[in-house]
C-alpha cells in the first residue's frame, strides 16, 4: 500500500512513531527508517530526511521527544527576536528525566508555564528573555548571543511587549542568574527612556560624564499639531541632544524629517545638538565639551534677559 509520507507526518515533516501506529503498523515504520525514507533523530521520533535540515522541524522534533517546551534562545527565535540556531533548547519540569540526544539541550526547571505559538510550545516571553540572558552571560556564552539578547530586551521593553516589573520579577526568582546586575542596569536604562544601544552608549558615555547636568530622556515637546520626543533635554535651558544612529538617520528622507523638526523646535526657542554615531563612539569627550559649552552660553543668555 502506498503512503504519502509528507501527508502522514504533517506540515513539519516530523511525528512521534506512536502517533503513526493507528494508520501504519510499527514494522512498516521501521522498514521506512531502514530504507532511509525516514530518519529517527531522537528515540520515538521519525522525520523526513529532506525536512530535518529545517530548524522548525528540528525544534518540533525536540519538543515531541521531551514533552517539553522550547526555551532560552530557541524560544527567543519563535518569539521572532533571534535568528535560528542550534542546539535546540528545551525546558522540562524537574521531575522528568532529561533527554540526552544530539542537537538538543534540556533544562530541568521547577516551574514551567508555557505559551503556544503555532505548533510550538514556548516559555513565556519574560522567562525566555531572562533564560537567554543567563545563557549568553554564562559559561559557553558568546558575544553574538549577548548582542542578540540585549537587542531583544531593549526592543520588547520599548514596544511594551514586556514591562520592567515582569523582568524584575524574574530577577527576584533568579538570584544566581549570570549577568544579573547587567540586566537590571539595562532594564533601568530603557525604563529611563533609552530606546537603542546608541542611546544607551550616549547616556552612559556622554550624558552622564563628568560635570554633565541631569538630562530628561524622551522629553515630550508639543510642536503645534504634532509631538516630538527628544532623546535628551534640558528643559530649563531649552537645549536638546539628539543621538543619530546611522541606520535611522542616513537616508535623505530621514534627514529632511529631522531638519523640519529641528526648525520647528528652533521656532520655540530650542537649540538642538545632533551627534552622529561615529562622533559618539569615537569622540565622547568632545561631545561632552560641545554640550557643556552650549549650556554655558544658554545660561549666560538667559541671565541677561
Amino acid at each position: 500500500m502506498f503512503h504519502d509520507l509528507s501527508a502522514l507526518l504533517g506540515p513539519y515533516g516530523v511525528a512521534r512513531s506512536t502517533d503513526l501506529v493507528p494508520r501504519v503498523d510499527r514494522h512498516t515504520v521501521g522498514a521506512w527508517v531502514a530504507a532511509g525514507r525516514l530518519l529517527r533523530p531522537h528515540p520515538g521520533i521519525v522525520a523526513l530526511p529532506d525536512r530535518f535540515d529545517e530548524w522548525p522541524t528540528r525544534a518540533l522534533a525536540a519538543v515531541l521527544a521531551t514533552d517539553g517546551a522550547l526555551s532560552h534562545s530557541s524560544a527567543l527565535t519563535v518569539w521572532r527576536l533571534a535568528p535560528q540556531q542550534d542546539p535546540v533548547h528545551i525546558s522540562v519540569v524537574a521531575s522528568r528525566r532529561a533527554l540526552r540526544t544530539r542537537g538538543v539541550t534540556v533544562h530541568r526547571v521547577q516551574q514551567l508555564t508555557t505559551d503556544q505559538l503555532g505548533s510550538l510550545p514556548v516559555t513565556l516571553l519574560p522567562r525566555t528573555l531572562t533564560d537567554t540572558w543567563g545563557l549568553a552571560h554564562g559559561r559557553g556564552g558568546t558575544s553574538r548571543l549577548v548582542e542578540t539578547i540585549r537587542h531583544a530586551v531593549i526592543e520588547v521593553l520599548r514596544d511594551r511587549r514586556v514591562f520592567p516589573r515582569q523582568l524584575r520579577t524574574e530577577l527576584v526568582r533568579r538570584p544566581g542568574l549570570p549577568g544579573r546586575r547587567e540586566l537590571d542596569s539595562l532594564i533601568g536604562l530603557v525604563e529611563a527612556g533609552c530606546q537603542s544601544e546608541l542611546e544607551i552608549w550616549g547616556v552612559e558615555k556622554v550624558l552622564r560624564g563628568p560635570g554633565m547636568p541631569r538630562f530628561a530622556q524622551q522629553f515630550r515637546v508639543d510642536l503645534g499639531g504634532r509631538v516630538a520626543y527628544l532623546d535628551a533635554a534640558l528643559p530649563e535651558l531649552r537645549v536638546a541632544v539628539e543621538l543619530d544612529g546611522a541606520a535611522f538617520h542616513g537616508s535623505a528622507s530621514a534627514r529632511e524629517r529631522d531638519t523640519r523638526r529641528d526648525v520647528a523646535l528652533a521656532a520655540l526657542g530650542w537649540v538642538v545638538l545632533r551627534f552622529s554615531y561615529r562622533r559618539l563612539i569615537h569622540d565622547p569627550d568632545g561631545c561632552r565639551r560641545d554640550i557643556l559649552r552650549v549650556c554655558a552660553a544658554r545660561r549666560a543668555l538667559l541671565a541677561r534677559r
